[in-house]
């Protein structure tokens, strides 16, 4: 005899049979019911904590300079109950889709990471180049796949996704205009620092 022992049928005879081993397994009428599983729908009703923004500078950039921007972001744990079960959900960051505010935005696998000691002239795998001057609304989306475990069972996927958006964050991009102290740029035009890229 079969009694469900947790979900809505707890107590319940739910089945009678006899088994042996060489016999097909028993099916049990009703039994995905009383599966605690998680939904995608579920899923997403976590709350999930949104990517930070960081940008170095903060908050700031030059005209044709790369302005470097990358996700703070991590795994996170939940645990719930379902069916009486308890449940442990994690929810895992996979993509991270960026619209800078200017027109272009693009979606990235990786979160970036931070950079120190570099100037607006070198490239990072997560920067972005503004061609005009101006402050400018920075999005960040971020996408999470789900697992779960049930009393400690094997990890499952949770079909869909969640998309977490980050609070927005105003990049202000500058220009840059060097004088020279003994000569000027309309004298020398090939002077140092009267070519920049940032003017």
């Amino acid at each position: 005899m079969i009694y469900a022992i947790n979900g809505p049928r707890k107590g319940q005879l739910v089945g009678t049979s006899s088994y042996c081993t060489v016999e097909p397994a028993i099916d049990i009428p009703g039994a995905e019911q009383d599966i605690a599983k998680v939904t995608p729908e579920r899923f997403r009703e976590l709350p999930i904590l949104a990517s930070t923004i960081i940008s170095q500078p903060d908050s700031f950039s030059l005209r044709n300079g790369h302005a470097h921007m990358y996700a703070d972001s991590e795994n996170q744990n939940f645990d719930i109950v379902i069916f009486d079960q308890d449940v442990r959900v994690r929810a895992i960051p996979t993509s991270y889709s960026w619209s800078y505010g200017d027109g272009s935005s693009r979606t990235l696998n990786f979160p970036g990471e931070p950079q120190s000691n570099r100037g607006f002239d070198a490239p990072t795998s997560s920067s972005h180049v503004y061609k005009e001057t101006g402050d400018f609304g920075v999005d960040l989306t971020t996408r999470f796949r789900g697992e779960f475990s049930t009393e400690g069972g094997p990890w499952t996927p949770i079909p869909g996704v969640a998309n977490v958006p980050s609070a927005s964050m105003t990049m202000s991009v500058w220009r840059t205009k060097k004088v020279l102290v003994a000569e000027n740029c309309q004298g020398t035009p090939d002077g140092p620092g009267c070519a920049s890229i940032f003017e």
